[in-house]
């Protein structure tokens, strides 16, 4: 698949549609317009829509950007049906279905005189035909008479499809409809117009055309491609401090998972369910990426799911997007179903019944993952369209209802719930599938019927439409499934709106640092005990202190049945690190099987290497078995002896051990952070800059420097990497017992000042690679990145050895993966006593070795002499080892 010709397309595509549109609405609001005459109900809910979404130049920005993705959208489905035959007479297509010069055959058959009965029976169309045969034959005079007839052609195929596919073609019964015709880009028939690059971009063969169940991932990349700028406008915003809202989440979060991830997470989640129920089944051989449970985990264990039937193997996407994971889950179940012997032209139906359910909060993407869904099945049975079955894909709307409506509501359904409740979805565009529905309302809508019979017709129709809409989203997120998979929305504290990180943290307080942690959480209340979930996350909550709690919650109460850790940079798309896994709800035993693939640089290798490491453990006679010291077996529990509850799965036994048996630093030892200047450029000087009269070097007590009375004092503020000794280049402005820093609060910060000027041992937080730890003697400062060990004269050495040992770096890359190595992490580290006097000798040299060398520069304030002039240390003239000759 051409993905870089995709990409070109799809954000051209929005240009030209959003300019498009931009016309037809700029054209609707002039004063006594055509569409003000001619369907004043269409225009008034226009204008409704403008308001609604912010009025003036906001609302009608809204409007633009609404309505060109429904064209968009329904451009690329018509294009995608034309391609595999399903549309009849192609509608978007020339006859041969790749002429980028050929008029659509819908237009050319029309010309001829000929007209797709089943479309021109519809009584909505009755008109239609007549004017298409006005403006072609010349009755009709118009300015661009061919255009203008195909766009009755496209409205009429619209409405024709509207009944099959609602999602994609709203009803223009209902005012959204007429208003998606009266907005309708013009000049579709143009040069390098929308609708010639689709047929040339989206080729039969990146459609799917020479495979059964075609290829619907095409369109999930062309909705990650369309939305691609206003996600980079987004992310602009955040680097000036804008937070996300409602009109900004679904651009920013939306992320299009890669196949390969996908089939890793249906086949561990979904067919591992089906593969404990039914142990006999073959079809785990067919299963890539497969991970074969090295413990038994089917039948006769009774932490496991019963699955008994297809029918039972639910599954549901609460993030859904374009619908990636639910339509490679279709693929999967038709096997499932088709191995117990279910008729072929039975199943699509059944799958889209019984097994798939999607939400999401973009009203775009879960119309393009119904379709994606629909497509699935009509490639499986020619006669779907006729079954009339629609894909479950919610959108998880905002609905609000007034203080008088709520009266009515409640005397409607003769309940008595109060505002909150019913306006449960007031807010849904923001916080989507992490709403959890009160009790009230999830056991008023499993008694309400899913249709208007028995409702009292006295109502307001379109109130009562209102709450049979809160009711089918309160079942969509009040039910369990048997799996869950998810690519959830990533998005940290810092980038939401108030009310969405409000929401977060009252209802997911451990995880409120990013919204995929909240996800998590949220999900783990949509499986029932021994389900399964999938994620595909940043694996940052695999070590980070932020989310020790879910780490913890995780270890104690669920089940890591599988982990694959991405390398750093292995996944284009993210800014951040991923990590994809499936985790059994409930408490187990069991080993989980982890894949490291840190050693595998990029992304085009992470999806093959994946799979040559599973296969290694699958197969012993493997071709890649090499690749399975990539593969480990842990049981989980092991991580919680380690501090901070790291997901180290790599670490040895011996290694593990290691944090069980021995002291942790902070014990023996005070590790701690130091002074936040808040302005380096006032406070702090290179120490060659003022005078060293002005400078206190040596001070050895706090005290000693108030009654010296100079403003400079040596300051340690980490730098580059260098053992032992060094990185002593700065002086800070600590006067009167920093009396001006005093008053630069809350802006600077001071820390621990009771250590200052004491000895430690410090290290820089921030580090290209290992951390290096160095002696500071008596008179320093030091700061947030010159984090600073302060213990006994006797303990030093002992300490600075350990820390610089490949042992402790070994365990530091365990709990801190990440390139910042912090106080609390450094605080526990496993002390490994080494009493060898040896040892001690070694320290002492390397220190003495190391500050002979940073002396040995001018850079350094205790320079006396060039290194190479230096009987002690440098190569001299005629010493029987070298020769320098001065010019």
């Amino acid at each position: 698949m051409n993905t870089s010709k995709l990409q070109a397309f799809a954000t051209d595509a929005r240009r030209q549609l959003m300019n498009a549109v931009q016309a037809r609405l700029d054209a609707a609001l002039v004063p006594n317009s055509d569409a003000q005459v001619d369907d004043p109900r269409a225009f008034d809910f226009l204008k409704r829509e403008i308001e609604q979404a912010g009025g003036s130049e906001q609302g009608r920005k809204h409007v633009v950007e609404r309505y060109a993705y429904r064209w968009f959208n329904r451009i690329i489905a018509f294009r995608y049906m034309d391609v595999h035959g399903f549309t009849g007479t192609p509608v978007v297509s020339p006859a041969g279905l790749t002429s980028t010069n050929g008029l659509p055959e819908v237009l050319a058959a029309a010309k001829r005189g000929e007209y797709d009965s089943r479309v021109f029976s519809l009584r909505v169309n009755d008109k239609a035909k007549e004017r298409i045969e006005g403006l072609l034959s010349g009755s009709i005079m118009a300015d661009d008479p061919q255009g203008r007839a195909y766009g009755l052609l496209l409205q009429s195929e619209c409405r024709f499809w509207n009944r099959n596919l609602p999602f994609m073609f709203e009803n223009v019964g209902k005012e959204a409809g007429r208003v998606d015709e009266l907005l309708m880009p013009a000049d579709l028939l143009a040069e390098d117009s929308v609708l010639r690059n689709a047929v040339e971009a989206m080729t039969p063969e990146d459609c799917g055309v020479d495979d059964p169940s075609g290829n619907v991932e095409i369109i999930g990349w062309l909705y990650q491609y369309y939305i691609s700028e206003r996600k980079n406008e987004v992310m602009d915003g955040f680097k000036k401090n804008h937070k996300a809202g409602a009109s900004e989440i679904p651009a920013a979060t939306q992320l299009f998972t890669p196949d390969w991830i996908v089939r890793y997470l249906v086949q561990n989640t979904v067919g591992r369910l089906w593969m404990q129920s039914h142990p006999d089944s073959q079809l785990h051989k067919n299963w890539d990426y497969y991970i074969w449970p090295s413990e038994n985990d089917s039948v006769g264990n009774e932490d496991i799911l019963a699955i008994r039937t297809p029918e039972d193997l639910t599954v549901c996407d609460p993030a859904c997007g374009s619908g990636h994971m639910l339509t490679y889950a279709f693929d999967l179940l038709y096997e499932i179903y088709e191995e117990e012997g279910y008729a072929p032209s039975d199943i699509p139906s059944l799958i889209l019944k019984h097994n798939l359910y999607g939400m999401e909060i973009d009203e775009r993407a879960a119309s393009l993952a119904a379709f994606a869904l629909t497509m699935k099945a009509r490639s499986r049975s020619r006669r779907f369209f006729k079954k009339q079955v629609e894909p479950n894909i919610q959108r998880i709307a905002p609905i609000a209802f007034k203080e008088d409506e709520v009266a009515e509501l409640n005397d409607l359904y003769q309940v008595n719930l109060d505002s909150t409740v019913w306006n449960t979805y007031a807010k849904a565009d923001v916080y989507g599938s992490l709403i959890q529905p009160p009790q009230e309302l999830v056991e008023l809508a499993a008694s309400s019927p899913e249709s208007e019979d028995g409702i009292d017709t006295l109502f307001d129709p379109l109130l009562r439409e209102h709450a049979e809409d809160v009711f089918t989203q309160t079942r969509y997120l009040a039910r369990k499934y048997a799996a869950v998979v998810a690519n959830p929305p990533y998005m940290g504290a810092k980038n939401m709106s108030g009310e969405l990180k409000q929401f977060v943290q009252d209802h997911y307080e451990d995880g409120k640092a990013d919204l995929f942690a909240a996800f998590i959480y949220r999900l783990f209340e949509l499986v029932p005990k021994h389900g399964q979930l999938g994620f595909m996350t940043p694996y940052v909550w695999m070590f980070i202190s932020s989310y020790e709690q879910m780490r913890q919650r995780i270890i104690r109460q669920e089940h890591i049945s599988s982990l694959i850790q991405l390398e750093y940079s292995g996944f284009e798309g993210a800014t951040v690190p991923i990590c994809t896994f499936t985790l059994g709800k409930g408490r187990s035993d069991r080993k989980g099987a982890f894949v490291r693939l840190s050693d595998f640089v990029g992304a085009k290798q992470q999806g093959p290497r994946a799979l040559e490491i599973i296969e290694a453990h699958n197969n012993e006679q493997s071709a890649h078995s090499g690749m399975r010291k990539y593969f480990f077996e842990v049981n989980q529990h092991k991580f919680a002896q380690i501090p901070g509850s790291p997901i180290v799965y790599w670490l040895s036994k011996s290694m593990l051990d290691t944090f069980a048996k021995n002291k942790a630093l902070k014990e023996i030892a005070e590790p701690r952070q130091g002074l936040a200047t808040a302005d380096n450029a006032r406070f702090v000087r290179e120490w060659w800059e003022p005078s060293n009269y002005k400078t206190g070097f040596d001070c050895e007590l706090r005290e000693e420097s108030i009654e010296r009375g100079t403003k400079w004092f040596p300051y340690n503020k980490g730098g580059e990497y260098r053992k032992w000794y060094g990185n002593q280049e700065f002086v800070v402005n600590w006067e009167n017992d920093g009396k001006e820093l005093e008053d630069f609060r809350p802006r600077s910060v001071i820390r621990n000042p009771k250590t200052y000027f004491r000895p430690s041992i410090s290290w820089s937080k921030i580090s290209s690679g290992a951390p290096a730890f160095r002696y500071f003697p008596q008179g320093f400062i030091y700061d947030v990145a010159g984090t600073s060990i302060f213990c006994t004269n006797e303990q030093r050495k002992g300490i600075i050895a350990y820390t610089n040992s490949s042992l402790a770096y070994a365990q530091l890359t365990a709990i801190a993966p990440t390139l910042n190595f912090e106080v609390g992490q450094i605080a526990s580290l496993p002390i490994v006593n080494n009493d060898s006097k040896d040892a001690e000798r070694n320290v002492d040299d390397l220190i003495a070795v190391s500050k002979a060398d940073w002396d040995s520069f001018e850079s350094s304030w205790n320079y006396h002499q060039f290194a190479l002039l230096d009987s002690k240390q440098g190569a001299q003239c005629n010493d029987g080892r070298c020769c320098i000759a001065f010019a």
